[in-house]
């Protein structure tokens, strides 16, 4: 009865981390729906980013012996600036009326920048990930939850600022970019 419940009191944890970590890949993606973006690029966007929600945090498990106060510091400052160099390129964008002549380092259509974006939502799940490893977390219950939550995340705020943006009409880009730069200092601080 004891190991039942303890079973349960550790899913529940584990699942409120995956809906708090997955609360990145939904700022972004709201940031990224802002801007008009296609129902394949949602999909293939929110896929990479449950997958890099499944990868991050495993690395960071097995990596759980080694200097995890160290690194939990780094994920938190490569994510801020990761998200302030995005939005802040889509403010200035939206500014000159570029029409989309986005970099393909920051443009979430191409590799590198599906790459960039997953990367930046997902590289809190790797000092998450440490952190777990030191507590013999369930490896695989805990890489699943932080996958589905992160892609599901993904795409609800994928199509959430979708719907926004194309309220917001020309102004969805520079409250976009406002709001991927809003976070990215929240987690410089």
């Amino acid at each position: 009865m004891l190991e039942a419940s303890l079973h349960e009191g550790q899913l529940l944890t584990l699942l409120i981390m995956a809906l708090a970590l997955g609360m990145d890949a939904f700022s972004l993606g709201v940031g990224i729906g802002m801007r008009g973006i296609r129902l394949l690029d949602i999909l293939k966007l929110s896929a990479v980013i449950g997958l890099f929600h499944v990868i991050m945090p495993l690395v960071g498990i097995v990596a759980g012996q080694y200097m995890s106060l160290l690194l939990g510091h780094v994920a938190a400052l490569t994510a801020g600036l990761l998200l302030i160099l995005l939005g802040g390129h889509m403010l200035i964008a939206s500014f000159r009326g570029d029409g989309g002549a986005t970099p393909s380092f920051v443009d979430h259509r191409t590799t590198g920048g599906l790459m960039l974006f997953a990367l930046s939502v997902s590289v809190d799940s790797f000092s998450v990930g440490i952190s777990l490893g030191m507590f013999a977390a369930d490896v695989v219950m805990t890489i699943l939850l932080f996958g589905l939550a992160g892609g599901l995340m993904s795409v609800l705020g994928l199509l959430a600022g979708r719907r926004i943006g194309r309220s917001l009409g020309s102004y969805g880009e520079a409250a976009g970019g406002a709001i991927l730069l809003t976070f990215g200092i929240l987690f410089l601080l």
